[in-house]
């Protein structure tokens, strides 16, 4: 994509929220008011910057990528991290709630029931790691704060559930295929 009538702006360096690289801009818009459009000299996207790069818009999703990922799974997983990255904290708190159903249907549990009943069946099938069952409730608990009362979730909130929900995606799915397979 090429980008009509940038102009040069002071260099900055820079993790692009959208392609994830380490890069240097001396491209994009400048407002009179010092904020700044920085193009992204890798995937050439554009990325929004506050007074003095105070902020950027996206930033860096957090958490990393996850193998072995059903699709749908992986999908939500990538969206819980995306809403981190544009500041919708409250948005990724309730995506990670519903990767824990999602999960749970994926690995075998009655879809349409009361949620609670999807954590109990990753507890009680082994899905949730020794000592793990904390922070799954931590995230049913979060999850259901930011879903059923007048709260808003912050920064803090998000990064932390999208750091144990990526534990548990690793235990579940992406460990278990590193395994090598039983020679016969």
């Amino acid at each position: 994509m090429k980008w009509d009538n940038t102009k040069a702006i002071e260099s900055l360096s820079f993790t692009c929220g959208h392609c994830g690289n380490i890069v240097a801009s001396n491209q994009g818009y400048a407002s009179s008011d010092l904020h700044r459009i920085r193009v992204c000299p890798h995937c050439t996207k554009p990325s929004f910057f506050g007074p003095n790069n105070s902020s950027q818009i996206p930033s860096v999703a957090p958490g990393v990528e996850v193998g072995q990922l059903p699709k749908d799974i992986e999908s939500l997983y990538r969206e819980a991290r995306n809403c981190v990255a544009i500041s919708s904290y409250t948005a990724a708190v309730l995506t990670c709630r519903k990767l824990l159903m999602n999960i749970g249907v994926a690995e075998g549990a009655d879809p349409g029931k009361k949620f609670v009943s999807y954590v109990e069946h990753l507890a009680t099938k082994g899905y949730v790691p020794p000592n793990g069952r904390g922070w799954v409730d931590h995230i049913r608990t979060k999850g259901n704060e930011a879903n059923h009362e007048i709260v808003l979730m912050n920064k803090a909130d998000a990064e932390e559930l999208i750091s144990f929900v990526e534990m548990l995606l690793k235990f579940i799915y992406e460990f278990p295929s590193r395994v090598p397979k039983p020679k016969t």
